[in-house]
């Protein structure tokens, strides 16, 4: 390999790489400055978003519209003329360029990109093959361009070669490009009537963002739309990270059938997290089904769904599934204030859909506090004794229809416990739930609580609901209690995710450590390397292997044993044996020289009988008190290294509980990896065990999170498993290995 050593690219390798294959930018600009040596990490990776400056594309001084029509019947010239309006909208002038008409809807036409009459910043191409115009569109100096055209990656392999061309001339070019395989949605009529914060819608199918556009209706502001199609050059993290820094966008919403690149993703996701703005996406891909359909649709890699699930979680990204979902909490993250508290109050006038909602509130995570036994006294003042106001609160009925309905409210809102006040409304009965829905509106205009109402009706045109509830800016409607409590559990975990948040890309290495250079003395490229091989790549990284040694006689073998220390294990060691155990190729338990001169000769004679080379037989100290897990590494095709940890030994196959995650990341992430797991309990003790040793389960985490970013591509598989996490104190060891170099 070109600048390698034992097939370790070099930085400056690994930039010429990136840009042969035409991944990235290289040394990206960010916010106007170009990228240094301090912007990359240790593998040669930006450490920072490239955020393009897409005010010109959103509000162009000047378009051109490439193959505009006002011919009757034609499908340019529906579009032509939704362009000529938007242009007007936002006070652009626009240029029809056809190389047969003198003039477009009275406009003057040019009849090529060359004549234009000025330098204009968007160009929206209405052509079959954009590819003749996009290099045209260099020589004019373009800074954005459309293409509309279908036909590249959705459709196969050679669409997806077409696209790849297009997309090479867009990087020769200097112009960026919205598609192909995109739609208008960018130019649609936003209502300018509306105020607060804004959400920005992202989608990569335009028709899956009418949901959300239509928020407008119900009085939430949206700001922009970007369909960005198949993303042959700008993708949905450019704009999440543009979006993230627009003073007006309260959140962004997004529609994601593939990821173009995850590491790119990420580092929007991250620019999000600084600035406090939730993303919430809806990601296909959950399913096999799911992810096929997308491929089929927009050409790009859907990924292992549990690691875009994982590295989703650990850059703050709120995942949903359903558009209703994206709606409700992408409307209520963008208008909510930071909530006072966490807890959430349940207040209904039925005392069966109190009970019903909190009981699906806790199932949901949300923690419910008891009310004190003064605010208990408190609203039994205007609820009668015999009803129950711990929380759920339940007023009986009666009490919303007079000046007491606010007295309970507020009471509630006072609780400095409760951060969210829930009341749903089954269904209308008025005059009480019209009081009910005035009173709790004008408390919320009092507080700095959040207030959300269900309102359960399935008309949805009662003056109620339509007039008073969706005409305050300050309380959250909803038309389930699932969507409900789907939007305020994302609300309080997204303010405690960034309050507390860290970039992991503030302290990624920026060189490589002392451990990397042992370590790629001892890679093969291509190969898998031995069991003791594997461990000697441990140790350079400092994670501890059993005391053992490589021999190659059963006499050698003895006199290991007795400098080991019986009992020992004995195992095969070669660098084509994966799964040793299934052939018979380690002894566990031996106590004395003649067990051990017996192993030895049986490994070898299986080994040869299986016609496996060995470099040895390996005598291992034998450790059996602990908590067997696995750490390893694997190569995800988005987002690359991703490090594993999970329960060990033979429950790695049986019951799959493992956690994930994208170096780079902290201590914090890799104890947060340990929470998720099923069987997390065992590491705490169970049944008379004492606890392991998680300190030293999280070092070695660490560690190998260390070797994943420093030997990158060319470390494509790294299973520790077992890897024997000992009591509290006593360390984690490393019983067995497999490395795999790429």
């Amino acid at each position: 390999m070109l600048g390698s050593t034992h097939g370790t690219l070099t930085t400056d390798a690994r930039r010429a790489r990136v840009i042969a294959c035409g991944e990235r930018r290289p040394h990206p600009a960010v916010h106007g400055r170009p990228a240094d040596v301090a912007d990359l990490d240790v593998s040669g990776r930006p450490l920072h978003a490239e955020v393009p400056d897409l005010d010109r594309f959103f509000r162009p001084e000047s378009v051109a519209v490439i193959g505009a029509s006002d011919a009757e019947g034609r499908p340019n010239t529906g579009i032509t003329r939704q362009l000529t309006a938007w242009a007007e909208r936002v006070g652009a002038r626009l240029h029809p360029v056809h190389p047969t008409r003198e003039s477009v809807f009275g406009i003057p036409c040019v009849p090529s990109v060359a004549d234009l009459p000025e330098q204009v910043d968007l160009a929206v191409l209405l052509v079959a093959d954009p590819l003749p115009v996009v290099e045209q569109l260099a020589e004019a100096k373009v800074r954005f361009a459309v293409a509309f055209a279908s036909g590249f990656a959705e459709t196969g392999e050679e669409g997806a070669a077409a696209q790849a061309r297009l997309a090479a001339a867009v990087r020769r070019s200097g112009t960026r490009l919205l598609g192909p395989n995109t739609n208008l949605n960018a130019f649609e009529e936003f209502r300018e009537d509306l105020d607060g914060p804004a959400i920005a819608l992202i989608t990569q199918s335009g028709h899956q963002g009418r949901p959300v556009f239509a928020l407008q209706e119900l009085g939430v502001r949206l700001s922009h739309w970007a369909p960005t199609g198949n993303e042959a050059d700008l993708e949905a993290a450019d704009f999440i990270s543009w979006f993230a820094e627009r003073p007006e966008v309260g959140a962004i919403a997004a529609y994601v059938e593939g990821l173009k690149d995850g590491r790119s993703f990420l580092l929007a996701a991250d620019r999000a997290a600084r600035r406090k703005v939730p993303v919430v996406a809806v990601k296909v891909g959950r399913t096999e089904t799911g992810a096929r359909t997308a491929a089929s649709h927009t050409g790009k890699l859907t990924g292992a769904d549990a690691v875009v699930d994982a590295a989703m979680r650990q850059y703050g990204v709120i995942r949903v599934d359903g558009l209703d979902e994206l709606q409700d909490t992408a409307a209520l993250l963008a208008r909510a204030r930071p909530p006072r508290a966490d807890g959430v109050a349940v207040y209904s006038i039925s005392g069966g859909t109190g009970a019903h909602v909190a009981d699906l509130a806790v199932a949901a995570g949300l923690r419910l506090p008891v009310l004190s036994q003064a605010r208990q006294a408190e609203l039994h003042q205007w609820i009668p004794p015999y009803l129950n106001v711990a929380n759920p609160v339940d007023n009986g009925g009666h009490p919303v229809g007079d000046w007491r309905g606010r007295k309970i409210i507020d009471a509630i809102l006072d609780d400095p416990e409760v951060g969210v006040l829930i009341c749903p409304i089954t269904g209308p009965f008025p005059p009480l739930s019209d009081r009910l829905v005035r009173d709790l509106v004008d408390a919320a205009e009092q507080t700095d609580k959040l207030v959300c109402v269900v309102w359960g009706s399935p008309v949805g045109t009662e003056p109620a609901y339509r007039e008073v509830l969706l005409g305050s800016s300050r309380v959250a409607t909803f038309r389930s209690v699932a969507n409900c409590l789907t939007a305020v559990r994302a609300h309080l975990a997204h303010h405690r995710f960034v309050r507390d948040y860290r970039s992991p890309f503030d302290d990624a290495p920026r060189s490589p450590s002392p451990s990397f250079r042992k370590a790629r003395e001892l890679m093969r490229p291509g190969q898998q390397l031995s069991e003791h091989a594997a461990k000697m790549l441990l140790r350079a990284y400092g994670i501890r292997v059993p005391r053992e040694q490589l021999v190659t006689s059963a006499a050698a073998a003895v006199r290991s044993a007795g400098q080991v220390g019986y009992p020992v294990v004995m195992k095969a060691s070669g660098a084509r044996l994966a799964h040793k155990t299934e052939l018979g190729l380690v002894k566990i338990g031996l106590t004395s020289a003649a067990q051990v001169r017996d192993a030895y000769r049986e490994l070898t004679d299986i080994a040869r009988y299986e016609g496996v080379p060995l470099d040895g037989v390996l005598v291992c100290q034998m450790v059996e008190q602990g908590v067997e897990m696995v750490v390893g590494v694997t190569h995800d095709d988005l987002f690359g290294p991703t490090v594993t940890v999970g329960l060990g030994g033979v429950l790695v196959e049986v019951l799959r509980d493992a956690a994930v995650r994208v170096p780079p990341f902290g201590e914090d992430q890799a104890r947060d990896m340990l929470t998720e797991l099923r069987g997390r309990a065992l590491l705490d003790g169970v049944r008379g065990r004492p606890p392991a040793d998680l300190d030293a389960l999280v070092e070695v985490v660490l560690r190998v999170q260390r070797m994943a970013l420093e030997l990158g591509d060319d470390l494509a598989e790294l299973d520790i498993n077992p890897l024997m996490v000992l009591p509290r104190g006593q360390g984690a060891v490393a019983l067995d290995a497999l490395a795999v170099c790429r």
